[in-house]
């Protein structure tokens, strides 16, 4: 969701390197778990804490949970609410617009539809941001602290003092996690929290960030060519299940559809590679079984993997891979390393055992009987294919070494890739010769192009897109009248033992890091739940079981599950219970409105003892 959302608003993803809170004077994240979910040793929670013994700037952690970051020595934790980041965030642009404390001569230069003078022609009257904060847009509501407090379960006077410190402490770093936006709006979430650096013009000048994830200094790799795809319909990456039941009835205004405004087929065949997204990283994984299961709908399913993962018992054939040390690779650093770029030659430590290959020559094979292995290979080896990649990337990036030197004395680094680590600097100092890629060039807290889609689309009841980023109620969550029934709100997060779901088959990792299902003591206290008490969570798509981790650290009201844990449902008293310890057992495949992504973190369920 987020990476659909902030074009809209900035044109693209600008973060800000890490580093740069070292410049800053106030640093405030929403569910930025840095430590756990950006580690390794030269990663983003390294630079995080490398940033802070330079400045020790004030850090805020705004999470229902008081993760690892906060107590690795954050000043100040604000426990909310799941899904009402975007109330808090108008209840802090509440206090600024009443205190004074907005850059009026920055949201004038550089932004559209802060107020009604800088709305676009084809706006409303009345639709501009300003208008909504304060009570005279459309729903006529004043997003008070008072307001928001109801939301969002932060009391007034707190949401008070936390638009002071940001109003009136300079630089000022904001920034926001891949969690608060996994929810059933959660785009308009991400397009909420990046206002409050827009707000108080804290984009583009040393010690900001303009209020997405901090950014990242990737070498341009090149990787293996992939000629043209004569196929051009393609489905948002959540629906496949539904391309599979309703393909040919999805849509470009009711399903997101691309290259074509219509399916107009079901999903026969899958081809999955190394991935574990076809059943256990999958919303309500009952119904994906249910589904695949099926075989008058998907009739052939192909999994090519090197662990006997929960994806891989749905397959027709199962392709046997190789792991990394048994083959020749190359690796470029991901999002989670700090400001070194580097690649790494990854020699083969031993050869595959068994009837092990690598996935080149899995698909050699596979094009040598289709007819077609010399244009597959261009007559190249696997270990020529990474020597063709590697000097295509020196090509960008001429400091690497020559492919001989690097292959057997790598890794190579590369510093100061990245020349500045201030996002929208060169914005902010010449708007018209660096304009954004807007249609307008600026930074667009009002969008004309999410106006015509929210008129266009059709949407579930529930589901919002604003031209302007609003706070609208998840079609499931605190206050509903299903509270009665489901009454705690529960997400998942990463946790230290997996990497998404890989390792969560290493016994050692999963001793270390056991799984649980965190509760707060007060609503642990009402179950009669204690902590280490073996417990079920459930709602109407799913069982979970799971022993209790009873703690002050998550909030009243809410409960949380590691994310990644495998799959695997067993019949108990009659009902199909995952003792596995899955949270997607427990979510739903209803998507978000504008990405049609990932709705994880929208679940009310109940806890009882197993």
């Amino acid at each position: 969701q987020i990476g659909a959302a902030m074009p809209y608003t900035y044109g693209g993803r600008p973060g800000s390197d890490m580093s740069e809170i070292a410049n800053a004077k106030l640093y405030v994240t929403f569910g930025g778990n840095t430590l756990v979910t950006r580690g390794s040793g030269g990663g983003k929670g390294y630079q995080l804490e490398c940033a802070k013994d330079k400045g020790h700037p004030k850090s805020i952690m705004i999470d229902p949970m008081y993760n690892d970051t906060v107590a690795a020595g954050m000043d100040q934790w604000i426990p909310i609410r799941p899904g009402t980041d975007a109330a808090l965030v108008e209840a802090i642009a509440y206090e600024l617009i009443k205190n004074n404390w907005v850059d009026q001569d920055f949201l004038d230069k550089y932004c559209v539809g802060y107020d009604e003078k800088t709305l676009p022609a084809s706006a409303a009257k009345g639709s501009d941001y300003k208008s909504h904060i304060l009570g005279k847009g459309k729903d006529g509501i004043a997003k008070t602290p008072e307001w928001a407090a109801k939301i969002t379960g932060i009391p007034a006077e707190t949401i008070v003092q936390l638009a002071k410190e940001m109003g009136t402490t300079k630089p000022c770093f904001v920034s926001q996690g891949w969690g608060p936006q996994r929810q059933a709006n959660g785009e308009e979430t991400a397009r909420a929290i990046a206002m409050l650096p827009i707000l108080l013009g804290q984009v583009g000048l040393p010690g900001t960030n303009p209020g997405d994830a901090e950014g990242n200094s990737s070498l341009p790799a090149v990787y293996l060519p992939i000629g043209k795809n004569p196929v051009k319909a393609t489905i948002p990456v959540f629906m496949w299940t539904d391309a599979i039941v309703r393909g040919k009835d999805m849509t470009d205004i009711t399903d997101g559809m691309r290259g074509v405004k219509k399916l107009d087929h079901d999903i026969k065949m899958i081809v999955n590679s190394g991935g574990n997204t076809m059943i256990n990283q999958h919303s309500d994984s009952n119904a994906t079984d249910k589904i695949l299961r099926d075989t008058s709908k998907c009739e052939f399913i192909v999994v090519c993997d090197n662990m006997m993962t929960p994806t891989c018992r749905y397959a027709d054939i199962l392709l046997p891979d190789v792991l990394g040390p048994e083959t020749d690779d190359i690796a470029c650093q991901g999002g989670s390393n700090g400001g070194t770029t580097s690649m790494l030659p990854m020699h083969k430590a031993v050869e595959p055992q068994w009837d092990q290959k690598t996935s080149y020559e899995i698909c050699r094979l596979i094009a040598k009987e289709l007819g077609k292995e010399q244009e597959f290979t261009e007559g190249r080896t696997q270990l020529q294919w990474l020597e063709w990649c590697y000097n295509e990337t020196r090509k960008k990036v001429p400091q690497l070494p020559d492919w001989d030197t690097f292959w057997k004395g790598g890794p190579a680094q590369v510093y100061g890739w990245r020349k500045n680590p201030v996002a929208l600097s060169e914005f902010r100092a010449d708007p018209v010769k660096n304009p954004l890629k807007t249609p307008s060039g600026k930074i667009e807290i009002y969008s004309e192009r999410l106006n015509n889609i929210a008129n266009t689309w059709k949407l579930k009841p529930g589901d919002v897109i604003s031209p302007i980023p609003v706070y609208f109620r998840n079609w499931e969550m605190y206050g509903d009248d299903l509270q009665k029934k489901y009454p705690l709100q529960c997400y998942g997060f990463h946790h230290h033992g997996r990497i998404h779901s890989t390792f969560h088959n290493l016994p050692w990792l999963r001793e270390q890091h056991p799984d649980v299902v965190f509760i707060n003591v007060l609503d642990a206290k009402a179950r009669g739940i204690n902590n280490g008490d073996l417990v079920q969570i459930f709602n109407d798509r799913g069982i979970v079981e799971l022993p209790a981790k009873v703690t002050s650290r998550i909030m009243p009201g809410v409960v949380s599950i590691p994310q990644g844990a495998w799959y695997t449902p067993v019949k108990k008293n009659g009902k199909v219970v995952d003792i596995g310890g899955n949270i997607n057992t427990l979510t739903s495949l209803r998507p978000s409105p504008l990405a049609k992504g990932n709705p994880q973190h929208t679940n009310l369920v109940e806890v009882r003892k197993a």
